[in-house]
């Protein structure tokens, strides 16, 4: 039996062993080993390490490995396939993840030499997997990972656009299985009241289902299978109750966390409060390794709900409908609460869903009619319109939002768009002829378009408090923007549909400057990352950023000192 492994304990031993393979060398490697490298860990190395975690080491397996060789199986193949854009598998694997381009075709049930005879490799899949339990296990890896000069990569469920849960020959801290949830009063001096405690696996519907059955709710994201502590929260964190309660990071009270060099740390507004503040919308999986969090709960209620469809049969009507409810999110902007998203393509205009904890539905309704009445004008009639209302939260999120997934198979970017643009007429109509434009050009292209009021004065935060990108006070809507891609899309189409979308970036960005993006759903080769993710907070994000990882034990892509080093052409990470 493995003796059991405290988390300080072995944080002392752990600056011993860096200290004396420090001292074997006057120079550092230039890159992190890989697979193949003199300097790669060898099968007892892992052995041993497996040991110490107590058999929680997991070797990477590529998700569509049983379409190539001596293990070819068809129908798991077929099974696969059918599968493959679906968020599951994904969620419940150790080193797999979702986004088409960090997938990268390396190893897909659609590639051309499926059978016994063909191959595929891990690609950006991470080579070894631990499944974390507890703090202990954490430590370890990372300790295992500064000995041995190898990158170090988190994966939770596996939905992220940028590739920071995927990496080359990374060892992958899987923290997926972090699920404890507790519900109680919380106190302290910036705030008291109800509050959720949840391990960094626990995930958005589960977190909703739990928040319930206690007669609460709680901030998360629309995706169900979205970590509620792993990514999203860190990167801000956007959902159908930012309007009522602020963004994630709004809602943070504290982290449970590890951090590079192996300490198990608590951070709050007032203890260990610089890494607090980072954790709280600087981004995820570069300061330190989250284990819980710590947000608040909300007392839950009836929540109104609504959604409408307008289809594009008549062009010049159906884009003066857009503009007008570009100009309508205005008004809905002064009501607070209120959430909505829209999905736009060339075909159609949907309202997804409002949300409006408290509301009527005739309260609900009577918001929505100014711009319903403009349809009638524009001899528009909507093809669906519904409005009701629920008891509780988790029945109106489970109609109206969780019931249809985001799907996988999108190439992704995002633009804040400020106030100021919507009510600047030559402005609005400048952006909504590129939208036009862009949409009209490219049939497999879509908008989303979330508007949320998060400004300090409508969630009870004073400027600064926390590390969110200052453009999201700003913001009228995120918009979202990205391409479709086909199940068997060649590398090359993805790589062109990254390049496309940052191409029409840069067109946005002309139209918003001084502006930003969630970085959760931009892209990782934005040259402007920097200010679009981090805005003014960059400089004192990269000083705590140093104090807590000098050595960058942590990396991820368009993440804050991350020009420290690059990936290069195959796959390893050096420093620059």
């Amino acid at each position: 039996m493995l003796p059991c492994i405290k988390a300080l304990a072995v944080t002392s031993s752990f600056f011993m062993i860096v200290a004396a393979s420090g001292n074997k060398s006057t120079k550092a490697p230039a890159c992190r080993y890989m697979p193949g490298d003199a300097g790669w860990p060898s099968e007892d190395d892992w052995e041993k390490l497996n040991k110490t975690i107590g058999g929680k080491l997991i070797r990477g397996v590529p998700l569509a490995q049983p379409c190539y060789g001596p293990g070819y199986d068809p129908t798991i193949c077929t099974t696969l396939a059918n599968e493959w854009n679906e968020q599951e598998p994904y969620v419940i694997d150790p080193v797999n993840i979702m986004s088409p381009y960090w997938k990268n075709n390396s190893c897909s049930p659609f590639g051309p030499d499926l059978g016994p005879t063909g191959t595929c490799t891990l690609g950006n899949v991470a080579q070894y997997a631990i499944k974390v339990t507890d703090a202990a296990t954490v430590v370890a890896g990372l300790k295992f990972a500064t000995k041995k000069n190898i990158r170090v990569t988190i994966k939770n469920t596996g939905h992220d656009q940028l590739g920071r849960s995927a990496g080359a020959g990374s060892l992958a801290l899987w923290t997926n299985n972090l699920k404890d949830k507790s519900f109680f009063n919380y106190s302290s001096a910036h705030y008291t009241g109800p509050a959720l405690r949840a391990g960094a696996g626990v995930q958005v519907q589960e977190a909703y289902e739990a928040a319930s059955e206690h007669g609460l709710r709680v901030t998360g994201g629309s995706c169900p299978t979205v970590g509620l502590a792993g990514g999203w929260l860190p990167g801000g964190g956007h959902g159908p109750l930012t309007s009522a309660y602020g963004l994630g990071a709004d809602n943070a009270l504290e982290f449970e966390v590890v951090t590079a060099n192996g300490t198990l740390l608590t951070a709050t507004p007032t203890q260990n409060e610089d890494l607090y503040w980072a954790l709280s919308g600087g981004g995820p999986g570069n300061y330190a390794v989250v284990l819980s969090v710590t947000v608040k709960a909300h007392a839950d209620g009836p929540v109104a709900g609504s959604s409408f469809l307008i289809e594009n049969s008549n062009p010049e009507a159906f884009w003066s409908a857009v503009r007008a409810w570009l100009k309508h999110l205005l008004v809905l902007d002064t009501i607070p609460g209120l959430k909505t998203i829209v999905d736009l393509t060339s075909e159609y205009f949907i309202l997804n869903f409002a949300t409006w904890p408290g509301a009527t539905a005739d309260d609900l309704t009577t918001a929505l009619l100014p711009f319903l009445d403009e349809l009638e004008t524009l001899n528009i009639s909507l093809s669906k319109n519904e409005t009701n209302v629920f008891p509780t939260f988790l029945e109106h999120y489970n109609y109206f939002v969780g019931a249809d997934p985001i799907p996988n198979d999108l190439s992704v970017n995002d633009r804040l768009i400020p106030r100021s643009l919507v009510k600047d007429d030559t402005k609005l109509q400048e952006f909504i002829d590129t939208v036009r434009a862009i949409l009209g050009n490219h049939s497999d292209a879509e908008f989303i378009f979330l508007a949320s009021n998060v400004t300090y004065k409508r969630i009870g935060g004073t400027e600064g408090f926390n590390s969110v990108l200052p453009a999201w006070r700003d913001s009228l809507f995120a918009m979202n923007y990205g391409l479709f891609l086909a199940e068997n899309a060649t590398w090359d189409t993805m790589r062109d549909n990254q390049a496309t979308i940052n191409g029409w970036q840069d067109g946005f960005r002309a139209l918003t400057p001084g502006g930003g993006s969630y970085m959760n759903e931009a892209t990782f080769d934005n040259s402007e990352y920097k200010w679009d993710y981090f805005g003014e907070n960059y400089d004192k994000l990269l000083a705590i950023k140093n104090k807590y990882d000098a050595k960058h034990i942590l990396w991820t892509h368009a993440a804050v000192g991350s020009d420290a080093l690059r990936v290069a052409d195959d796959g390893r990470l050096c420093f620059a």
